[in-house]
C-alpha cells in the first residue's frame, strides 16, 4: 500500500478499529485515530506502540453522534495530510434515542456522521483518495426510502434500525462514487465478528456468548476485507471474506440514491 498521508480510522478504539490501526502500523502507514474516548484511545495507542515501536499514530476527538463534533474534527484535519478514510465507527443502539441534532442515535453514528465527515474531508483529500465504508450483511433485506432516514420510536428495533442505517450508507457510497468517479470508494463487510458491538443488552447475552461467539470471526480477521479495500486501486467493489466482487444488483438504484442524497443534505442543512 503506497500512500502519501495518513489513514483516518473512525471508531478506532473498538475491537476492529484497533485491529485496523495495528495492521496499518505494521505496514508502516501513519494513522489518525478518530475517537470519542481519548483515554481509551491513548491506551490503544500505547498497546500498539508496545508491539510496533515505529508506529506513527495520532489521536483526535470526534463523536459521530454529534454533527458539531464531526464538523470540528474535519476542520482540524489539514489539507493534504490524509490519503484515505475508513468509516469504521458503528453502533447497535440498545434503545430508541434522539441526538442533539434530532437524529435517531443509530442513524447518527452509522450514517449521518460518516456522510458529513466524508463530505467535509473531500476537499482536503487527494482526488483519488480511498474511501472505505464498513457495512453489514444485515442490510441485505433492509428497506430504504427517504422516511427510512428518520426512524420513529414505533419503527425502532435494534437490528432492524442498524441494518437500515447500513443500507443507507451503501446508498451514499454508490452516489458518492457516481459524483466523484476519481475516488476509490469501496464497501467492506466484516461478517459476524466477536466484538462488544454484538452484545445487545439482553438477559440471555451471556448464554448466547458462550454458544455463539466461539463461532464468530476474531476482530483481526473481520477487519481484513476493509484493509484489502484500503490497499486496492479498484473502485465500487464489495469486499467480503478473502475476495471482492461487483456491488450486488439489489443495491444498485441510482434514482433512489440521488433522492436519499438530497434528503440527507436537507436533513443536515447543507
Amino acid at each position: 500500500m503506497e500512500m502519501k498521508g495518513r489513514v483516518i480510522v473512525t471508531g478506532a478504539t473498538g475491537s476492529m478499529g484497533a485491529a485496523a490501526v495495528e495492521a496499518l502500523s505494521l505496514k508502516g502507514i501513519p494513522v489518525l485515530m478518530a475517537c470519542r474516548n481519548l483515554k481509551k484511545a491513548e491506551a490503544v495507542r500505547a498497546a500498539i506502540v508496545g508491539k510496533v515501536p515505529s508506529a506513527d499514530i495520532e489521536i483526535r476527538l470526534v463523536d459521530m453522534a454529534s454533527m458539531a463534533s464531526v464538523r470540528s474534527f474535519a476542520e482540524g484535519v489539514e489539507a493534504g495530510s490524509a490519503a484515505a478514510l475508513f468509516n469504521n465507527a458503528g453502533v447497535i443502539s440498545k434503545g430508541y434515542s434522539i441526538t442533539a441534532d434530532g437524529f435517531e442515535n443509530t442513524f447518527s453514528v452509522n450514517y449521518y456522521g460518516p456522510w458529513l465527515l466524508t463530505q467535509l474531508l473531500l476537499p482536503k483529500l487527494p482526488e483519488d483518495a480511498r474511501i472505505v465504508n464498513m457495512i453489514s450483511l444485515t442490510c441485505r433485506f433492509a428497506p430504504l426510502d427517504e422516511q427510512t432516514l428518520h426512524p420513529t420510536e414505533k419503527d425502532f428495533t435494534q437490528l432492524g434500525t442498524y441494518a437500515r442505517s447500513k443500507r443507507a450508507l451503501i446508498s451514499y457510497s454508490m452516489e458518492l462514487a457516481r459524483r466523484h468517479p476519481s475516488l476509490r470508494v469501496n464497501l467492506a463487510d466484516p461478517g459476524i465478528v466477536a466484538s462488544d458491538m454484538i452484545d445487545l443488552g439482553h438477559w440471555y447475552d451471556p448464554l448466547a456468548d458462550a454458544i455463539f461467539k466461539p463461532f464468530c470471526r476474531r476482530p483481526e480477521a473481520g477487519v481484513q476485507p476493509a484493509l484489502r479495500a484500503l490497499s486496492s486501486d479498484v473502485r465500487s467493489r464489495f469486499f467480503i471474506g478473502k475476495r471482492d466482487r461487483a456491488i450486488p444488483a439489489r443495491y444498485l438504484d441510482s434514482e433512489l440514491d440521488a433522492r436519499i442524497w438530497d434528503a440527507t443534505e436537507k436533513a443536515l442543512a447543507l
